[in-house]
């Protein structure tokens, strides 16, 4: 199958500090690839080198066939990479349809994926007009992935969507990140390896910087040694 992104070797300080030591990662077009790692492994960085946030220093990354590194954010973001920062970063007095129209890329953005985007996240259609900082955590949530799908996106990056969360609201995020991945590829990172498993065909372990394991979820699932020493979950 083709990969809509590979990242290679890529190296990205943070200051001083050399965050990213030699990360690689290969997103299959249609797929979910899930980054995981213990806190401070560098899964955060590894998702705004790619947006170009956090630029590498050394190191490439390719989205569909092209280079992308050394681009400003919005070049990348412009060439259809949707990103959903951790901690949602939603704008709290603007109304849930005011957040949507601001995510347009191109004017009528919104009014063509509202229906997909209400049949995902039905919650949202009937909070439309309600101040983001009046939803719950979960459909603040909802709504940070919803923004994410207005523009015509073809890649999302989505960091920790189920941190602090009830159960039977990550319940429904994976149901309908299960179902967005039929429109757009997905890189998430899950620091829930239930979620993880659940959501994920393919897999990156980060160490300390370094991209120390990958492969298909299924075979992670079964690989106990490997969960045990990088991810400490029995």
């Amino acid at each position: 199958m083709s990969s809509i992104l590979e990242v290679r070797d890529i190296h990205t300080f943070i200051g001083q500090f050399h965050i990213l030591e030699g990360v690689s990662v290969s997103v299959t077009t249609g797929g979910i690839t899930v980054l995981l790692g213990r806190n401070g492994a560098g899964k955060t960085t590894t998702l705004r080198s790619i947006i170009g946030l956090t630029p590498p220093a050394r190191g490439s990354i390719h989205f569909d066939g092209k280079p992308i590194q050394g681009r400003q954010s919005h070049n990348i973001a412009q060439l259809g990479i949707g990103y959903v920062p951790e901690h949602r970063a939603i704008f709290r007095s603007l109304s849930v349809r005011e957040n949507l129209q601001l995510a347009e890329r191109r004017s009528g953005d919104f009014a063509r994926k509202a229906d997909f985007i209400f049949d995902l996240f039905p919650d949202l259609k009937r909070l439309i007009e309600l101040p983001g900082g009046n939803l719950s955590g979960g459909q603040q949530q909802m709504l940070a992935v919803a923004r994410a799908l207005v523009p015509e996106n073809r890649l999302l990056l989505i960091d920790e969507p189920s941190e602090g969360l009830a159960p039977v609201i990550i319940e429904q995020l994976i149901a309908a990140i299960q179902r967005l991945s039929s429109q757009v590829s997905v890189l998430l990172v899950e620091q829930n390896f239930r979620v993880a498993s659940k959501l994920a065909q393919s897999y990156v372990i980060i160490d300390e910087g370094h991209s120390v394991a990958a492969g298909a979820m299924a075979d992670l699932v079964q690989d106990k040694a490997l969960i045990q020493r990088y991810l400490g979950v029995a």
